[in-house]
């Protein structure tokens, strides 16, 4: 039987979320041939009475555990040798700030399966936070309106208990007349919908939103067809090959900035692809957004949103954009941009968010521990083990020497 350890979270800013709730942990215990014990942490939003309630045991010290699970990046010096952990890394673009951590990880022989590239046969993430990063991302996009304009108001999501006690406040709150262009497809793109739905904001096609006026709220959701053009205007669109050769390609995005006062984020951006606008066209005199709610949170020079120039923070979660300048200023200035780009959004519902994530795991990943050598899923999502990288991240090699 293998013994699975839910670890304390060690990341500065403290994470609230969990990657199983205690329901979950005792239905694993069920149903799967695993024992599992939590680590004691103060901050996690379920409390360590919750777990042994669930006749889940408090455990301090990990070190007798096969696997060991957490949510974000583990502090180096609590790397446990010759152990398998999972969780997001944040390594796999070669992010300088977890160059150490990666470099950790090796020196320590610890097999290292990261959240991110759990993928099936097909590519296709199998676990991921994306739903919860789009309703609170498009929660905050309207909470900075609300700030910036003082024409209503709205709490942030981690004062609420959870999602269903905001949905109350949702009901209670009236919006003023408001243009608002989503983009992407996936997780991400459909948790920003629903929230934006759940405030009873109207959806409309891209068509309505560029050739019609409103009275009300509303928001169009943009695919790449809309927002980006081949470079020769004789080539169609073609989408297998804007994804393969997105230097080809230019934006088409600016009949949306003309009408948009909230620009939501929320696609996967390939450098070689165009960015949506740029600084020069925010000088312009017809570009009207004045919210920018980045929950893919690219930053420049890589950033498909030329005003994202870093992560915020929850606790300071917007700040402006000078387009003349190419700048930042304070937030809420009549001649910027607003900018929200928090990069762990989940971690303001953390409750729903753990849910949501531990689910996935149920069904997804833990079973495969079973199959253990003889899992796919679990190959291709290791990024090292047995003290080096694994041939399909070799490519990271340069960054761990």
């Amino acid at each position: 039987m293998l013994k699975v350890g839910i670890i304390r979270e060690g990341k500065v800013p403290p994470d609230e979320r969990a990657p199983l709730s205690p329901d979950q942990c005792a239905k694993a215990q069920a149903l799967l041939p695993v024992q599992i014990v939590v680590q004691p942490s103060a901050i996690r939003c379920f409390k360590d009475e919750d777990y042994t309630a669930q006749g889940i045991a408090l455990q301090e010290d990990l070190r007798d555990c096969d696997i060991l699970m957490g949510v974000k990046e583990v502090p180096s010096d609590w790397l446990i040798p010759e152990k398998t952990y999972l969780f997001f890394s944040h390594t796999i673009k070669k992010q300088p700030y977890n160059r150490s951590l990666l470099q950790a990880v090796i020196a320590k022989n610890i097999r290292l399966i990261d959240y991110e590239v759990l993928t099936n046969e097909n590519g296709e993430r199998l676990v991921a936070f994306g739903y919860y990063a789009g309703i609170v991302g498009a929660h905050n996009a309207l909470w900075t309106w609300g700030r910036r304009t003082g024409q209503f108001s709205l709490p942030r999501l981690y004062e609420s208990h959870d999602y269903a006690a905001m949905l109350r406040v949702y009901h209670q709150t009236a919006l003023p007349p408001l243009c608002i262009v989503l983009t992407g497809s996936g997780r991400v793109a459909s948790g920003a919908a629903k929230n934006l739905l759940d405030m009873g904001i109207a959806q409309v096609s891209p068509e309505e939103f560029l050739t019609q006026d409103f009275s009300k709220p509303v928001f169009t959701q943009i695919h790449a067809e809309h927002y980006v053009r081949h470079s020769d205007p004789g080539h169609p669109f073609d989408k297998k090959d804007y994804y393969r050769h997105g230097e080809n390609y230019v934006s088409a995005f600016a009949p949306y900035y003309r009408r948009t006062d909230i620009f939501i984020n929320g696609i996967f951006y390939d450098k070689k692809a165009p960015a949506f606008f740029t600084v020069t066209d925010m000088q312009q005199p017809d570009f009207q957004i004045r919210v920018v709610a980045d929950i893919s949170c690219d930053i420049m020079p890589g950033s498909s949103v030329p005003c994202t120039i870093r992560p915020s923070k929850i606790t300071d979660p917007v700040y402006g954009f000078d387009p003349a300048t190419s700048l930042e200023t304070a937030p809420y200035l009549p001649g910027s941009v607003d900018v929200m780009a928090i990069d762990n959004l989940p971690s303001e519902l953390p409750r729903d968010a753990s849910v949501f994530f531990g689910e996935q795991l149920l069904q997804h990943i833990l079973p495969e521990f079973a199959r253990a050598c003889q899992s796919e899923v679990l190959r291709r999502a290791t990024i090292a083990e047995k003290g080096s990288l694994t041939p399909a991240f070799e490519y990271l090699q340069d960054y761990v020497n």
